[in-house]
């Protein structure tokens, strides 16, 4: 089975609260880009691993993918299998491109050996693999609360939209992000912002690690600067970076800009 695990990016992401476990409780809209991998699962003679594109740091063994098969192999009777995962989207970059893996190997063994796992129960499994895998098994635009792995619906659409991420190459751990953040509540619930034109989001929908990020690292507000400068709606950093996106009404002639990072464009749904 062949499957296209995609990234994501936030609209907005606030850091609330630290919790009582060492997480942090966030609001953000999380919506999903069509920047993919590709994934193949096939029936093999015993459990392995392997990949090509991106170099992925780590075990194979350790690898999300394979702590996905296992998870299921817990409370299924699943055949060995090989997994190949084409890794295309950046790593550590705030596309959530591991977790999108994770959840996609979870809805591919499900498919392929008619697990008949619901939507629900495939998200407690996502949710044990990281924080924003379970949005993945349904896909689609959310608002995000908890560690990122609760939901609500929410009334937004930007279809027919274009979006340009940029990534300019720089790896911000998890730790080194939050560090530099005082949680705090907003003045305004992003559910009422994002209600606003995207014209007017720029005033008011933040991502909170801009502020401690962008004077370590000065390379990310030039590319946001150039992305505004370029025509966009809105733009911002996605989760903790370093990634950057904008929001364009239409397709950008990106051949002189970015020329040194991985770019991506494409229509949003």
């Amino acid at each position: 089975m062949l499957v296209f695990p995609n990234a994501k990016i936030n609209i907005g992401l606030n850091i609330v609260e630290k919790r009582s476990d060492g997480f942090h409780n966030i609001t953000s809209c999380f919506y999903p880009v069509e920047w993919t991998d590709a994934l193949e699962l096939t029936q093999s003679d015993h459990l392995h691993f392997t990949d090509d594109g991106i170099a992925i740091p780590g075990s194979n063994n350790d690898n999300l993918c394979m702590k996905a098969y296992r998870l299921l192999a817990q409370d299924y009777d699943l055949p060995p299998v090989h997994i190949h995962l084409l890794k295309a989207v950046p790593i550590g970059a705030g596309l959530g491109g591991g977790s999108s893996d994770a959840a996609f190997t979870i809805k591919a063994l499900t498919t392929m050996f008619k697990l008949g796992i619901n939507e629900e129960k495939q998200q407690q499994y996502a949710r044990r693999l990281g924080s924003d895998c379970a949005f993945f098994v349904l896909n689609k635009q959310m608002y995000c609360y908890g560690k990122g792995d609760e939901f609500d619906t929410i009334d937004l659409t930007l279809a027919g939209k274009w979006i340009v991420l940029v990534n300019p190459g720089i790896h911000i751990s998890t730790v080194e992000a939050y560090a530099g953040v005082k949680p705090h509540m907003p003045d305004t619930n992003l559910t009422m912002l994002l209600k606003e034109p995207i014209s007017q989001w720029k005033h008011g929908v933040k991502n909170d690690f801009e502020a401690s990020l962008f004077p370590k690292y000065p390379v990310l507000q030039e590319i946001k600067n150039t992305l505004y400068n370029l025509g966009a709606t809105y733009a911002a950093m996605t989760g903790s970076g370093s990634t950057l996106y904008g929001i364009f009404d239409e397709e950008i002639d990106l051949s002189k800009h970015f020329i040194r990072y991985s770019i991506w464009q494409g229509i949003l749904k």
